[in-house]
C-alpha cells in the first residue's frame, strides 16, 4: 500500500501517541520519526520518553485528566490511543480521554483494542475494549480500531519461575501477533487515517498455538524448559490469590484462558499482510529475535 499524509491534513500539525515509553507506542513513535512525520508524544514520564527527530513530549497526569489532556491535544489532528493499562476504572479513563480528544478537535483516533472484544466476552478485559469502542463510535470522531491478539513477544513471559504454564486453558488455541506487526500496521493506519476510517482490523500471527504448543516452541528456541500445566477454573483462582490482586485482576487473569478454552482467542486474519504488505511472523521468529 502507498503510504501519503492525511488527505485535506496538514502535514505540520503532529501525530499525537500516546504509549510512547511502552512496548507498542516506542516502536510506532520510532517507525514515524524515520518517516519523518511531526509527533507530540503524551506520556506520563516525559524523561522516559523516546528521543527521536520530530517529536515534542508533553506530561499528562493520565487518561482521566480531561481537561490536562484536552490541552495537550490541541492541534493534533489524527491520535493513536494505546489502552491504558488495566484497572477497576479503565473505561471510565477511556472515556474521559476521548471526551477530552473530542473537546480539543482531534479528528481521528486509532484505538488498540482487543481481538474479538464483544459485550459478552468471556474475557473480561475485551469488554473493557467493548466499551471503550462503543463509546468513541458515538463520540463523533472518525475511528480506526487495531484488535489485537496476544502478543507474542510476552508468551515467554506468562510462565512462573519454575517454567510451568499454568491456566484453564484447555486444548484452546490463540492466533498471537508480534508486536512489531501490530507496529507496522499502527503506522500504516497513522500516515493514511481516511482511507482507514471506520475500519476494524483484526491482528493475528501467522498461525493457531495452544498452551502446550507454545510452551514446546519456547523450550525448543529458548532452550529454558517450559510446559504447560492445565488448570480448572478454581484452581486457577485459588493458585493467584497469594498474589493480593483485586478481584477485577483476578478475573481479567483467569478468564484470558477461559477465553482460549472457549475458542474466542482463534481465528486467523490477513489483516496485516494485507495493509503493510508484509507476511507476520510467528512465535518462532520472535522468540529468535529476542
Amino acid at each position: 500500500m502507498a503510504l501519503s499524509f492525511p488527505v485535506g491534513g496538514n502535514r505540520t500539525r503532529p501525530i499525537g501517541i500516546t504509549g510512547a515509553t511502552g512496548r507498542l507506542g516506542g516502536r510506532v513513535t520510532r517507525l514515524l520519526a524515520a518517516d519523518g512525520c511531526p509527533q507530540r508524544l503524551l506520556v506520563r514520564s516525559p524523561a522516559a520518553a523516546p528521543d527521536v527527530p520530530g517529536t515534542e513530549v508533553v506530561g499528562i497526569p493520565g487518561y482521566a485528566d480531561g481537561p490536562a489532556c484536552c490541552d495537550a491535544l490541541q492541534g493534533v489532528e489524527t491520535l493513536f490511543m494505546v489502552s491504558a493499562r488495566e484497572s477497576a476504572h479503565r473505561v471510565d479513563e477511556h472515556v474521559a480521554f476521548v471526551d477530552a480528544a473530542v473537546a480539543a478537535g482531534v479528528r481521528h483516533v486509532i484505538y488498540t483494542s482487543v481481538h474479538r472484544a464483544a459485550a459478552d466476552a468471556v474475557f473480561s478485559f475485551a469488554r473493557d475494549h467493548w466499551a471503550t469502542e462503543e463509546h468513541i463510535r458515538a463520540s463523533g470522531l472518525r475511528w480506526t480500531f487495531l484488535r489485537d491478539s496476544l502478543y507474542l513477544d510476552l508468551v515467554a513471559m506468562i510462565g512462573g519461575a519454575d517454567g510451568v504454564i499454568r491456566g484453564p486453558a484447555g486444548d484452546g488455541r490463540f492466533s498471537g501477533v508480534a508486536l512489531d506487526d501490530v507496529a507496522r500496521v499502527a503506522r500504516a493506519v497513522l500516515l493514511s487515517p481516511e482511507e482507514h476510517a471506520g475500519h476494524t482490523y483484526d491482528l493475528t500471527g501467522p498461525e493457531e498455538l495452544s498452551m502446550a504448543e507454545a510452551a514446546a516452541i519456547v523450550t525448543e528456541v529458548t532452550g529454558q524448559p517450559t510446559h504447560y500445566v492445565e488448570e480448572t477454573p478454581e484452581e486457577a483462582f485459588a493458585s493467584r490469590a497469594s498474589y493480593g490482586a483485586a478481584d477485577w485482576e483476578l478475573q481479567g487473569w483467569v478468564t484470558s484462558y477461559l477465553a482460549i478454552a472457549a475458542g474466542e482467542q482463534a481465528g486467523l486474519s490477513d489483516d496485516v499482510e494485507r495493509i503493510t504488505g508484509q507476511r507476520p511472523v510467528g512465535l518462532r521468529e520472535v522468540l529468535s529475535r529476542s
